[in-house]
């Protein structure tokens, strides 16, 4: 197998379907807009000792943990400068790593804290989305997310307003936070009325609960894609690393192309995998699930595309050929128009990963 150096997995042009705004704030960022605003709860203001704190923070094996950073993230996104501002980095992030295609997800009712209405908030994300696809030829698109802890009220008010803003940007509609006790059945009414809009959900499922949250997402609320699906193995009859038997629920995803959206780094870190040598992607990709590779939280969990195709590349042995269908299948599952996925594939993708691979065979 052909090897590939950091350099040139990113230069490969990859599509991010599963990262959180508010989990991939730059460092800087948080400590500037921190100080604009007199917000003094953070740990440090030195910019490489808050990245180590988030990542330490994060790495704990435990999802809830995991996500106690985020209190100091949303805390300094509450202005609508500050939220366009993140929403322009992070595009501009995205193009440094290589990244064509990205559909950023948050929650509008943790930016509300000085009085932004939700509308006023998602208005903001989708400026900083706009200028930066205007800039650095990122294509972005926003997913709204509604929250599990909370009640089905909440959720079917963030599937409204999802759906008000599909033409001006917002392609899909989830449901993250703690898994466990927060089935997402009850929110049905939410999915409900996506489902009737024609509007694409995406739910994250199986990462902090078992299989039974990714039967429920697909079958009770309609799930077009899940995110993380890592207990999805335990669907699975599984001897010395090989397959033996899908039992319905694997089958169907498998039949279906459901597509999993899967976070290796933030999986280890939140205890949704031990470690790599047991996380199911492996086994996944090997029998043919539509995998797509995501970064998840890029602060929190110390990570990037380029990272994520690193570990996949020299860990679970992806080739060239591998990743190239990795990228092709994500920008397949996108939400965006069919017009739009092929244009992106067979004008961006497909000619970019053909130019890499004659520069890594020249003699």
């Amino acid at each position: 197998m052909l090897k590939l150096s950091e350099e040139h997995l990113r230069a490969m042009p990859k599509v991010l379907l599963h990262e959180h705004l508010d989990g991939g704030v730059r460092p800087s960022t948080v400590i500037e807009l921190a100080k604009e605003q007199g917000y003094t709860k953070l740990p440090t203001t030195d910019p490489h000792d808050l990245a180590q704190w988030f990542f330490r923070g994060a790495n704990k094996g435990s999802l809830a943990e995991y996500l106690e950073g985020f209190a100091h993230t949303c805390a300094v996104m509450q202005t609508p400068d500050a939220l366009e501002r993140v929403a322009f980095e992070m595009v501009e992030d995205m193009k440094h790593d290589g990244v064509c295609y990205v559909e950023i997800r948050f929650a509008p009712v943790f930016h509300t804290e000085k009085g932004l209405h939700w509308e006023e908030v998602v208005r903001s994300v989708l400026r900083g989305l706009e200028r930066g696809e205007r800039e650095f030829g990122v294509k972005a698109r926003l997913i709204i997310c509604a929250m599990r802890h909370l009640d089905g009220q909440h959720s079917e008010d963030m599937a409204n307003l999802a759906v008000d803003f599909r033409d001006r940007g917002v392609v899909g509609f989830d449901l993250a936070g703690e898994e466990g006790g927060y089935p997402p059945k009850k929110h049905i009414e939410a999915f409900h009325f996506c489902q009737r809009a024609n509007f694409n959900i995406t739910i994250h499922a199986g990462e902090g609960f078992g299989k039974e949250s990714i039967w429920q997402a697909i079958q009770w609320c309609g799930a077009h894609r899940i995110g993380h699906a890592t207990r999805l193995i335990d669907d699975m009859a599984v001897l010395n690393g090989e397959v033996i038997k899908l039992n319905s629920l694997s089958q169907y995803v498998l039949d279906k192309r459901i597509p999993l959206e899967i976070c290796l780094s933030s999986n280890i870190h939140t205890g949704a995998a031990k470690s790599f040598a047991e996380h199911p992607f492996g086994i996944f990709f090997k029998n043919k699930f539509r995998v797509t590779l995501n970064t998840d939280n890029r602060l929190m969990s110390n990570t990037s595309m380029t990272q994520e195709y690193k570990i996949a590349h020299e860990f679970f042995g992806l080739s060239f050929e591998d990743l190239e269908r990795i990228s092709i299948n994500s920008m397949k599952s996108a939400f965006i128009s069919y017009n739009e996925r092929v244009d992106l594939i067979y004008n961006t993708i497909k000619p970019q990963f053909a130019a890499l691979k004659e520069k890594l065979l020249q003699p």
